[in-house]
């Protein structure tokens, strides 16, 4: 995308939901936590199943920007809020919107939504260097 507008619309990513993305997520950002990787201690507390972490999708969240806006994208800051939570064997479908452009800068508007219901919703910061085509 060249010079950014605010309404711009980014194109739909979709991430199967797999138990090896969750607990991968999890271990990479050191979250041990059982419902993470452990089906039956998830159980045990009241869920059907692991779930995904945070930092798992807000690195997701960040993905999907920078892969849409290219490698010279750098992200300023990135503020999410969870909602329905991600098990494996469903899909979460990231879309985002330009929300507003100020010089270099834009921010993006961006919710992941799975089967049940919104699973993430957030704003990302994000700089663009002068000239470069994302």
């Amino acid at each position: 995308m060249k010079d950014p507008r605010p309404g711009d619309v980014l194109p739909p990513l979709e991430i199967p939901v797999t138990r090896t993305l969750i607990v991968a997520g999890a271990l990479a950002s050191r979250d041990y936590q059982d419902v993470h990787h452990d089906a039956e201690l998830a159980k045990e507390k009241g869920s059907p199943d692991i779930f995904m972490n945070i930092l798992t999708t807000n690195g997701l969240v960040g993905r999907y920007v920078t892969d849409h806006f290219g490698p010279a994208a750098v992200l300023r800051n990135v503020k999410i809020r969870l909602g329905a939570p991600n098990y494996p064997g469903d899909t979460m479908v990231l879309t985002g919107a330009v929300a507003e452009v100020e010089g270099a800068t834009a921010r993006i508007d961006v919710v992941g939504t799975n089967g049940i219901g919104k699973h993430v919703t957030g704003t990302v910061t994000v700089s663009l260097p002068e000239g470069a085509d994302a």
